[in-house]
């Protein structure tokens, strides 16, 4: 009778999901929204369901089910974050991603902190609160960005770098809250010690088996989808054990079994066979927390649901511009990244329900966590989808210019760049290379990802990395007459000569090293700039001899 109880439990969840998901699209609201309305509407609204109210598990068996598979969509989804978490992405986002997102954690952590205890919260659920206010939603940022076809544009890869850095902060979180244990027994700083001597015991694995362990067996498995798949599932439950062990919560074990698979070759195509099962499992879990809600609760602290919304949808977009200004960037990419952290993650959900299994918070606090989640996730959606007619509205009243941030655009149009030479990177030797061009009278767009950099330049600007295929098609490459690298990054020259040879256009790349020069030459580089003293001027003479410069 139980299993019967199961899946007609199970089934009037993902009905009532699919159903609310499928309206809820043409409104452009995200799926984890919809997933928690399901929840309330099987659950408190019209009860269908009925789920424990502290953590899922009431002792029947139905909700030990339900509760066990919303723990595997949690675990999955850390998985899958972790997968994301590869070096060449936290290269490339620069230290503007880490200033900003640290800079953010912490100015929103203590605001909401004072906030809460201003609203009357004691201690502990204060922490809470501010804790569940830090974090922006990864999921709902990149599927928003990704349908506006923006995710590479310079605002879209600082704000994924952002939020990766937000996903190290979450583990930190997890840690310490595998740390705190019991709120019964007390906050015991040798628990902290061990939770935290642990997850650097799981760090230091990690880094020893993409290196050196996991790149063969992993390479042998990839001509196998299935067994791809296989031993990637493995490898997150031995890492969710060995958490296990070491007293840590499995989302900490599963994150840093991703972040391991983030560094072989195969993660990109790991991430596209994890998605569909975690999706599911997702799904469950969020169905259930919003069927754990107390809507009377969350009505009895609807100020403070107002107040905390309001701080995340503004709080948190002043606070980005103000440290995205000071980097640098221009005030259209400061608002556009800006607009992008106005809600709270789905990690807060997370977060907070690891807090209310372990009796650190009431349940009703859980409720309210989830009405901020509601409104921050809907509002800022829309916010993102408008977000040019956003700043165009800002810029047109006044209200960026107390931010100092710069005019120029780092993204020109492509379509008004054609016959121009593309020259990246701004060191002294690109440097000189764009004012012999400029001094020709040749339309130069100058690349580089340091916005101090590009300061100063009298060509076009345009920041991002030139190693995504987006950014040069943006830059107009299919139309450009030259390309030259003054980088001195092998991997980077080596795809842009690549790139250069495939449109058919003549390239200069800096040979800073003798090791390249013969990869450079197969390639059928045109140019070597050998040296930052004779390299610009060999360049001037041979684009001379060419007919690219005057004599």
């Amino acid at each position: 009778m139980q299993n019967i109880d199961l899946l007609f439990s199970l089934g009037i969840m993902i009905l009532s999901a699919t159903a609310i998901v499928l309206v809820a699209r043409r409104l452009s609201v995200p799926t984890v929204v919809s997933y928690l309305l399901a929840g309330l509407v099987v659950g408190p609204i019209f009860g269908f369901i009925h789920l424990g109210a502290a953590s899922g598990l009431d002792g029947t068996q139905t909700n030990q089910v339900v509760g066990l598979i919303g723990e595997v969509g949690i675990v999955l989804l850390l998985f899958l974050v972790g997968l994301e978490l590869s070096l060449e992405k936290i290269r490339d986002v620069g230290k503007v991603a880490v200033i900003a997102g640290l800079g953010q954690v912490l100015f929103t952590a203590a605001g909401g902190y004072a906030l809460c205890l201003l609203l009357g919260f004691d201690s502990m659920t204060s922490l809470f609160l501010a804790t569940a206010l830090t974090f922006s939603s990864t999921v709902v940022v990149v599927k928003l960005l990704d349908q506006k076809k923006e995710l590479d544009s310079l605002y879209g890869r600082i704000a994924v770098g952002i939020f990766l850095v937000q996903d190290l902060v979450v583990i930190v979180a997890l840690t310490l809250l595998a740390g705190l244990g019991d709120a019964t027994e007390g906050v015991s700083w040798w628990a902290l010690a061990k939770a935290f001597g642990g997850m650097m015991v799981l760090l230091v694995l990690v880094i020893v088996a993409s290196r050196f362990i996991l790149p063969r067996p992993f390479a042998w498995a990839a001509r196998s989808a299935e067994l791809l798949f296989v031993w990637s599932l493995t490898w997150c439950l031995v890492m969710v054990e060995l958490a296990h062990l070491l007293n840590l919560s499995p989302e900490i074990g599963a994150f840093l079994a991703g972040m391991a698979l983030a560094q072989l070759k195969c993660a990109h195509d790991l991430r596209r066979r994890i998605h569909p099962l975690m999706n599911f499992f997702t799904a469950v879990f969020f169905i259930a927390l919003g069927a754990q809600m107390d809507p009377v609760s969350a009505a009895d602290n609807w100020w403070p649901a107002v107040v905390l919304s309001l701080f995340v949808l503004i709080g948190n977009p002043l606070i980005f511009m103000i440290i995205i200004s000071l980097g640098g960037y221009s005030e259209r990419t400061a608002f556009l990244t800006s607009v992008t952290v106005a809600q709270i993650s789905e990690f807060s959900f997370v977060f907070a329900a690891v807090g209310l299994s372990a009796g650190l918070i009431e349940p009703a606090i859980l409720s309210l966590i989830a009405v901020i989640g509601l409104s921050t996730i809907i509002l800022s959606s829309y916010m993102i989808l408008y977000n040019h007619q956003l700043y165009a509205l800002a810029r047109r009243v006044g209200l960026l210019r107390i931010f100092a941030a710069k005019d120029f655009d780092e993204d020109p149009p492509a379509a008004t760049l054609s016959d121009h030479i593309l020259v990246v990177g701004m060191n002294s030797l690109g440097r000189r290379i764009v004012e012999i061009l400029h001094g020709q009278g040749q339309a130069v767009l100058a690349i580089d990802t340091d916005p101090q950099k590009l300061r100063d330049l009298p060509c076009r600007r345009m920041q991002g990395s030139a190693e995504h295929m987006s950014v040069l098609e943006e830059a107009g490459l299919a139309r450009a007459k030259m390309l030259i690298s003054a980088l001195q990054i092998e991997d980077a020259n080596i795809l842009l000569a690549w790139q250069a040879q495939r449109h058919g256009l003549p390239s200069a790349i800096h040979a800073f090293d003798a090791f390249v020069v013969e990869e450079l030459e197969r390639i059928g580089v045109d140019y070597l700039l050998d040296s930052k003293a004779c390299g610009a001027q060999r360049l001037q003479q041979a684009l001379s001899a060419a007919g690219v410069l005057r004599p």
